[in-house]
């Protein structure tokens, strides 16, 4: 039997304060501390993460009316460190999307923002994951030499 519901990724060091995250499908992607490289940091995967989930229900949502010609969502937020550690807070996603004239364009622009609304109250599991907090268990699998 099977879990459909288990999501993973593995990760492998590539080189120093580099790594690469593989999924279950054999994508890709490249992560490290933001030095020379231009690899994303944890952080900004984290954003990316919470605007692409956004992105794709506010799209799924809207395009059942018409095709965009413009959209683009921009992520941010302020990366702090006080009494409860490093956390990222003030945490915006702000949505850039633009339809054709007509009939089609309006029924699309008139769902935007409810659709926007759904994606942060209910469907997109990486922001309602932050939103809600969840506990995040770390621990050693193995020590190994060599």
């Amino acid at each position: 039997m099977t879990d459909d519901t288990l999501r993973s990724v593995e990760l492998t060091r590539i080189g120093h304060a580099r790594f690469k995250a593989t999924n279950g499908r054999g994508g890709e992607t490249f992560f490290g501390t933001g030095g020379d490289d231009p690899d994303f940091t944890p952080v900004e995967l984290l954003l990316a993460a919470i605007a692409g989930c956004g992105a794709l229900d506010v799209e799924a949502i809207t395009h059942k009316r018409t095709s965009s010609t413009t959209f683009g969502v921009h992520a941010e937020g302020r990366k702090v460190r006080d009494e409860d550690g490093n956390h990222l807070i003030d945490i915006r996603i702000s949505f850039d999307v633009a339809f054709p004239e007509g009939p089609d364009g309006d029924a699309a622009r008139d769902r935007v923002q409810g659709a926007i609304e759904m994606s942060r109250d209910r469907l997109c599991t990486v922001s309602r994951t932050v939103q809600l907090g969840e506990p995040v268990t770390y621990e050693q699998a193995r020590t190994a030499s060599g």
